[in-house]
């Protein structure tokens, strides 16, 4: 049974999973609904989601929706649990730009959750030897009139003449 998904989201009363897909072999759309048994405030969300990926019934229907998504979404449902609203917590997991933000600052499961962000998208944009693309020693120029990044330490005096 080929399953393509089209769309997924959240039903906080009861807590479930709700995934709108397409049955190929039938090219009709379907939505399932999958409850979250088991969860609370306090849940780890990155192993209730994989459990829910690799569960008996529902893996067949998940398997085109990405662990990191359903991760999100079992997120967003701790979140209600702890009396966040939609908004709210949609606004914290959406974050700043992820170049100014300091990870020493962050949870334990937080930075595990944005270091495997990091290793997908090296990942997806890693050039390896087989793709047609690929150079070996590929060589850039960049223009003279480009801005360049200056640092404190290029600015300021030897302190060779102290010595």
């Amino acid at each position: 049974m080929s399953i393509v998904a089209k769309q997924c989201g959240v039903k906080f009363i009861p807590p479930s999973i709700v995934l709108i897909y397409e049955n190929k072999n039938t090219s009709k759309m379907r939505k399932r609904i999958i409850p979250v048994r088991n969860f609370s405030q306090y849940s780890d969300c990155s192993q209730a989601a994989e459990r829910m990926k690799h569960h008996v019934r529902h893996s067949v229907y998940l398997e085109s929706v990405s662990l990191a998504q359903l991760e999100r979404l079992h997120l967003i449902l701790r979140d209600h649990l702890q009396g966040l609203s939609l908004d709210q917590s949609l606004a914290v997991h959406r974050g700043s730009d992820p170049n100014d933000e300091d990870l020493n600052k962050l949870s334990d499961e937080e930075l595990n959750r944005r270091k495997a962000q990091m290793d997908e998208l090296f990942e997806r944009n890693r050039r390896r030897k087989e793709d047609p693309d690929f150079v070996y020693d590929l060589e850039v120029e960049f223009p003279e009139n480009s801005v360049r990044e200056t640092c404190s330490w290029d600015e300021e005096q030897s302190d060779d003449d102290e010595f």
